[in-house]
Parts: C-alpha cells; structure tokens; sequence
C-alpha cells in the first residue's frame, strides 16, 4: 500500500477539486431548467449538486480495478476528496456552485 501513497494524483486531484464546477453544478442548472424551476432555493441547489457530485463519485470508484491490492486506498482517497468537497457546497463555500446559482435564479 506504500507505492500506492506515493503515486502522484494530480490528473486525479484537478478533476475531484473541479467536479462541481464543470460538472455538477451545470447538471443541477440544467435539472433545474428541464423542471421548470428558475427559482430553486440555495438549500435545493446544495442539494441537486451534492446528488450529481455523488453520481460522479459512483462512476469514479466503480471504473477504476475493483481486484488489486491498491483498490480500497484510491476508494478511500476518492471518498475523501469528495466528502471534502461536499462539505464545502452544504456549507455555502464553494464559490463557484454559489456563483452559478446566483447567476441561475437572479437572470433566469
């Protein structure tokens, strides 16, 4: 598990720390626009970003080998990034997914 720890998961790093900002925000936007909702509340678009963040993480650790000794350790380092990330947006300080839902309710 050592080598594993000394991997450098910088390609990796960039698309975990980006995920709500290219992907799950969008996607909540679109959600929202598809439902006909311009006026969600911040709360509703937490929530909406957190359930796409979560697909993501779904298809990050179900795409990656399932059976080899480094597994549970890149799940885990996954996992983390993730459960990081989604603090940030319930607690209202990821100031990407706050800009685009001002952007949503204020010009939609």
């Amino acid at each position: 598990m050592n080598q594993l720890k000394n991997i450098d998961f910088f390609e990796l790093d960039r698309v975990l720390e980006d995920v709500a900002k290219t992907y799950a925000a969008p996607s909540a936007t679109v959600w929202f626009k598809v439902n006909n909702n311009s006026k969600p509340t911040q709360e509703e678009y937490h929530e909406k970003v957190v359930e796409f963040i979560k697909k993501f993480e779904d298809l990050m650790k179900s795409n990656f080998p399932s059976e080899n000794e480094h597994s549970d350790y890149l799940r885990e380092y996954i996992s983390k990034n993730i459960r990081y990330g989604i603090s940030s947006i319930n607690d209202g300080n990821n100031r990407e997914v706050e800009r685009r839902y001002r952007y949503y309710v204020d010009f939609n």
